[in-house]
């Protein structure tokens, strides 16, 4: 039996031996990553494929690690030092490399995403700002207590705003609800959310930002819209889905040099 060790006929029960089995500081020396690797911002799609697409607007792009299905690369944009890492889907892959930013030293951290429409008058294609979330995933019980307010930081999240504008692009923003259960979203719990102002809903904005909340690291999350849970539209396959897709990687990097003063 795992953990119980027998002793003259008794059965003695091994405790722990660590407080915390593995830590996100251990998990980052594991991939031995130091915070002169990595750069003062880091752009965080979830896909691989998405961070293939951004990698080719870095100079000169080093691979820092590759775990799992999990890469990170630090190059240079147009002077400036930017870390990418394909950050997860979900919230539990995301708490890992989440993890592992903010113990190398990450100060600024970037979601680029997407995100399902709970107001019928944002659509498919649109951009969403998340300013702050209602947590329904599973990991961040683990971190914070429920009256906890998970929360982006104002300034990233009013320049992506305004970035996104100025680019002439259609952008809300507002509150986010996270969910872990995409086949679960009925009717009753919606409704349940958007009475609590969601007007979108995703798998991973929850965890990102509680998770750098609690390091005191800046971050915010900036969403493609990919449907609308409301009308029940599905846009995966719409052209205006996937020219939002690439609208993120161009706001992303803007900011970086707007935060950096160029």
């Amino acid at each position: 039996m795992r953990g119980y060790a027998h002793v003259g006929g008794e059965i003695n029960i091994m405790q722990m031996q660590k407080e915390v089995h593995l830590t996100g500081k251990d998990l980052t020396e594991m991939v031995q990553l130091r915070k002169q690797d990595v750069g003062k911002y880091a752009i965080v799609p979830g896909p691989r494929d998405r961070l293939d697409v951004l990698m080719k607007k870095i100079e000169n792009p080093v691979r820092n690690f590759s775990f799992m299905e999990y890469t990170m690369y630090t190059g240079t944009y147009e002077g400036i030092k930017v870390t990418g890492i394909n950050g997860g889907r979900f919230s539990t892959d995301t708490s890992i490399t989440t993890e592992v930013m903010c113990n190398a030293g990450i100060e600024n951290i970037i979601r680029i995403g997407t995100c399902g429409s709970l107001d019928d008058d944002i659509k498919v294609g649109d951009l969403f700002v998340v300013d702050e979330v209602i947590r329904g995933d599973g990991v961040t019980p683990y971190y914070v207590p429920g009256e906890f307010k998970t929360v982006s930081d104002k300034n990233i999240s009013d320049m992506l705003f305004e970035i996104a504008k100025g680019m002439g692009l259609s952008v809300h923003r507002g509150k986010a609800w996270t969910t872990d259960a995409l086949l679960r979203e009925t009717r009753q719990i919606v409704e349940g959310k958007r009475k609590e102002g969601a007007r979108a809903v995703d798998m991973v904005s929850s965890t990102l930002l509680t998770i750098c909340q609690t390091y005191n690291i800046k971050a915010g999350s900036i969403l493609a819209v990919s449907d609308n849970v409301v009308t029940g539209e599905m846009g995966f396959m719409n052209p205006l889905y996937y020219m939002a897709e690439s609208n993120l990687i161009r706001i992303a990097l803007e900011l970086v040099k707007k935060m950096e003063g160029k």
